[in-house]
């Protein structure tokens, strides 16, 4: 069984659980206020194992299903007996360095909350991007497939643009921050991967 399926299997229980049972939400969500205050930095990573509701808990495990596969393969090929740590850290770093700003940024404020997996999987992805930035990629709710690169851009811009509308309850720049670590960390252990990556789009215009 791929470390893919094992962490989507963990996160679906946990979240579930956590539905079930407000003490665990409480205790594990990322509330920068109690973090700061009673030392509880374990917040920044055990939050990126629950979820505000099914939909939430669907679309990033959906997307993490597609992308964390493939990451494996290639860090299978780049780590060989390491692979399985480089993508532990990959992904759960994603996710604490996701919470890293909000926690600097609301380390005072009480009514601060944030959960979801969504540093990591931004993580999966855009390593997965720098990885093969031809790949086909679609972002609902436009039909027609872009390459990955362009993909990275318009999330990147979209990311951006509603943080600073703040129009909705997501949490958009920890998308971004977990994008970003994922592009520094692929391209810190792998440095080859990208001048590769430059090549491939140049090469397809």
């Amino acid at each position: 069984m791929s470390v893919t399926v094992i962490l989507i299997i963990i996160t679906v229980l946990a979240s579930i659980y956590a539905w079930r049972d407000s003490t665990l939400k409480n205790k594990w969500i990322h509330n920068p206020y109690s973090a700061n205050k009673y030392k509880e930095y374990y917040r920044l990573l055990t939050s990126g194992f629950i979820h505000a509701d099914y939909m939430h808990l669907f679309f990033n495990m959906y997307a993490f299903y597609l992308f964390g596969g493939v990451v494996e393969q290639y860090f299978e090929y780049f780590f060989g007996g390491k692979a399985i740590l480089a993508f532990l850290g990959l992904y759960l770093v994603g996710i604490v360095v996701a919470n890293l700003p909000d926690f600097v940024k609301y380390k005072d404020s009480f009514g601060f909350n944030s959960l979801g997996a969504s540093g990591g999987v931004s993580a999966i992805v855009f390593c997965s991007v720098v990885l093969n930035p031809l790949m086909e990629l679609i972002i609902f709710p436009i039909p027609i497939p872009m390459p990955g690169y362009i993909f990275a851009l318009v999330y990147v811009a979209y990311s951006i643009f509603m943080e600073k509308r703040q129009m909705d309850n997501v949490n958009h720049m920890a998308h971004l921050w977990g994008a970003i670590w994922g592009v520094l960390f692929i391209g810190l252990t792998e440095p080859a991967t990208l001048p590769r990556f430059i090549e491939q789009i140049t090469s397809s215009f």
